[in-house]
């Protein structure tokens, strides 16, 4: 058992702790940003106990295959090889999870471009039908960024207590951050076209991950961030023209 009282005095341990909280924080915009794409199609009723049931079986599961680090690291021994590539659990995993992500992205990006006819579905008898989908939805995808998260901390320090730490705080800040993200989401229309976007560049990285093509994370969320910033300075030009026709409504 590891001497809890010389890592809360040894710096180095309090920097890995850091550098794994900030990592496990970003790898968790992706989770966060599906949950609140997803459960923002649910009833508005239905869609906070959505997010917290999301967002606490991630905790759940990270905690859970935290306790089995010696299996996860396991998931990334080959299995077997087909033309020329090795493909571990990890890669099946990756793979699975990617091809759900661009399948569930393109769907919804379809939607939003031509939307059904029938209307709200939300509005007949099914609205419990989709709530479980969504949970169930939401737990597949918490399994697919668990893994990652998970092989990423081990590869970043040895230590359990600083993964467990990492990951609780982790998970905290996506709990406290989901429904400010969904709101704003749902406000800004412009901004789903986006988030889909995002979840399907990330389909598309997983994917690449699991077939061994190696795409360096920090060049997936600069793209993001710059995406992000492009779309918020057209939300303050239109702010702005909505205000400047605002103001000349009222002095005719």
């Amino acid at each position: 058992m590891e001497n809890l009282s010389h890592l809360l005095v040894d710096p180095a341990a309090w920097a890995a702790l850091a550098t794994l909280i900030a990592m496990e924080v970003i790898l968790g915009i992706d989770n966060l940003i599906f949950i609140s794409i997803l459960t923002n199609k649910l009833p508005e009723a239905q869609r906070a106990r959505a997010r917290r049931i999301g967002i606490s079986g991630a905790l759940v599961l990270r905690l859970a295959l935290l306790g089995t680090v010696a299996f996860i690291v396991q998931l990334t021994t080959p299995l077997f090889t087909a033309f020329g590539q090795a493909f571990s659990w990890r890669d099946l995993i990756l793979i699975a999870g990617g091809a759900f992500l661009v399948w569930k992205a393109t769907r919804e990006i379809h939607h939003h471009v031509d939307p059904p006819p029938e209307g709200d579905m939300f509005g007949s008898p099914q609205a419990a039908l989709a709530f479980s989908a969504a949970i169930g939805q939401i737990l597949l995808l918490d399994i697919v960024f668990s893994i990652d998260s998970i092989i990423t901390a081990v590869g970043m320090t040895e230590h359990i207590p600083i993964m467990f730490a990492a990951v609780i705080v982790a998970v905290t800040v996506m709990l406290l951050a989901a429904t400010s993200l969904a709101n704003f989401i749902e406000r800004n229309p412009t901004i789903v076209m986006l988030a889909l976007g995002f979840l399907l560049m990330i389909g598309m990285t997983l994917l690449a991950e699991g077939f061994g093509a190696h795409v360096p994370k920090g060049y997936i969320y600069a793209a993001m961030a710059f995406s992000a910033t492009i779309e918020g300075l057209n939300m303050l030009a239109r702010r702005a023209q909505r205000k400047k026709k605002a103001i000349g409504g009222a002095t005719h």
